[in-house]
């Protein structure tokens, strides 16, 4: 059975796309993968050229505007449905984290904490994390006065000073309220 995990990242950034993963691993697997909340950035990166190398992935995102016309929730759901469907091989079952499956997928579950506890989950989340990451460190030459090569996006005391000082930037999420 072909077995794809999907997760997202960059939920709770104030600026960036929110980005999603699918991967299908090969059946035989010898690398372990956890959350990537929980990798270094040293190993992430290792992971991620041995996930392109080795494994079918794809990646969906949604940007800052249509995060801020759709709502959050709706746009990480849609993120993962184009994640699913740039795929190159078609999974007879999706892996999810999260509480919910977005709407038309048949052959999908949910799992709140599924990066935790499915190999296919953890890779996904280390596929999008990584692509994130890297997507963030160019707005970040485009963007310089509100370090996203350090915060990704994320909303850290340096992040809210430079929007304070600076205004939003065109990657900014202007729906996204600031505590």
């Amino acid at each position: 059975m072909i077995i794809a995990g999907v997760d997202e990242v960059g939920v709770g950034c104030l600026a960036g796309p929110v980005v999603a993963s699918c991967v299908i691993l090969p059946e035989s697997i010898n690398v372990l993968f956890k959350d990537s909340k929980n990798t270094s950035e040293i190993l992430r990166s290792k992971q991620f050229k041995f996930l392109r190398r080795n494994s079918f992935a794809s990646i969906g995102l949604c940007t800052p505007q249509e995060i801020d016309e759709m709502n959050i929730l709706n746009a990480t759901h849609l993120a993962m449905k184009r994640a699913i469907n740039n795929i190159q091989v078609k999974p007879e079952k999706i892996l999810i984290d999260g509480k919910y499956v977005p709407s038309g997928l048949l052959n999908a579950k949910a799992f709140i904490g599924g990066d935790k506890v499915h190999q296919q989950i953890s890779a996904a989340s280390i596929y999008a994390k990584h692509f994130r990451d890297n997507l963030m460190a160019q707005y970040a030459k485009i963007f310089p006065l509100y370090y996203f090569e350090k915060n990704k996006g994320y909303p850290t005391q340096m992040h809210k000073e430079a929007i304070f000082e600076y205004g939003l930037s065109k990657i900014h999420r202007k729906s996204f309220k600031m505590k």
